[in-house]
Formats: structure tokens, sequence, C-alpha cells
């Protein structure tokens, strides 16, 4: 089993989650997060003039899958969420070594 966290901008959220409700990705957990990569933030034009945001607004998607989906799931959320253009984001893949399931107390494949 592996954790999938992929770091990709907010106007994407909705795209994404289609794509993967449409091939049976049901279970996933979105946080709103804000960071920076190696752009170091944006430079934004306002009335008093030009100013810095170095932390940027980002949705952080977790899914658990089965280690065979992991390949099939990034590149889902690879075509879904890209635009070309820097801030795209980042996938982070972590082995698990268990999962459980609190109600029924189920462990592994079963719990995800």
């Amino acid at each position: 089993m592996f954790k999938v966290e992929a770091i990709i901008r907010p106007e994407k959220v909705e795209e994404v989650k289609k794509a993967l409700d449409d091939v049976g990705f049901h279970g996933m957990t979105l946080t709103e997060v804000k960071g920076r990569g190696r752009q170091k933030g944006i430079k934004l034009q306002w009335r008093a003039g030009e100013y810095k945001v170095d932390l940027i607004e980002k949705v952080k998607l977790e899914v658990v899958v089965r280690e065979d989906d992991v390949d099939r799931l990034v590149n889902i959320v690879c075509e879904t969420a890209a635009t070309g253009n820097v801030g795209d984001g980042k996938i982070f893949i972590y082995p698990l070594t268990d999962v459980v399931r609190i109600r029924m107390r189920e462990h592994g494949r079963k719990a995800i």
C-alpha cells in the first residue's frame, strides 16, 4: 500500500476529483495548504504598487492505494492537474506499513 500526496492548484481540484472518481478512486482527503517551491512566490500588482506573495494557496490531495494502482493514479493526476506553467505542483509517494478501518478493525487492503 502507498499514500500518494499531490499538491495541486485549487482551480484544478474538481477536475482531478472527477477524473479519479470516474476510474474508481473514491476515497481521498483534501486539505487547503499554502506553500512555495522554486519560484519562491509571485509578484502581484495592486493600486499602491507591486507586492510579493511568497506562500501560494494550493490543495493537498491524499489517496491511499494498492501498489499496483500507484502509477495509474499518478498519471491521472498529472494529466488533469497540469497547466504547463510553473506552480502546477508536486506528487509525493510514501510506502505504508498498515492501514486500519476504525469501525470494522480491518487491516491492510480490506481497510482501503
